[in-house]
């Protein structure tokens, strides 16, 4: 089954943006609840997390703050998954959400996060392969 995308106009296939929507779910799941194991599995290999400072971390790096309590995040509300491009091979979302964290010795704050994520097809899995985050 396909369907027009209101974003782009070009035909979406519903199945692809189903399982990329559930997967964007998990990833705030796992982070919440400090599942590096789960969230390593969604990840690639080559991950990158670009934090708003313009940091980088690689998917060890930030799986590791995750772990040792520098990135901790509490609730996460999704306001919006734009489907910006999708194929059977790669897609490119924005996600808006609003997530309550305390990351880096900083208190908890709610964030309106915008991550714009990459994602590609592995052994018909979708990963994430980049997530660039900004405010929205």
């Amino acid at each position: 089954m396909t369907i027009f995308s209101q974003h782009s106009g070009k035909m979406i296939d519903q199945d692809n943006k189903r399982q990329i929507t559930i997967l964007y779910e998990q990833m705030y799941r796992y982070m919440i609840n400090k599942d590096t194991a789960s969230l390593g599995k969604i990840l690639s290999d080559d991950f990158v997390l670009v934090h708003m400072t313009g940091m980088k971390q690689s998917k060890s790096e930030n799986l590791k703050a995750i772990a040792n309590g520098t990135l901790n995040y509490y609730r996460a509300e999704t306001d919006d998954i734009i489907f910006e491009h999708i194929t059977d091979a790669d897609a490119m979302i924005v996600g808006h959400s609003r997530v309550l964290a305390a990351v880096f010795g900083g208190g908890q704050h709610t964030w309106q996060l915008q991550l714009r994520i990459s994602l590609s097809k592995e052994e018909d899995s979708w990963k994430i392969s980049r997530a660039v985050a900004s405010t929205y």
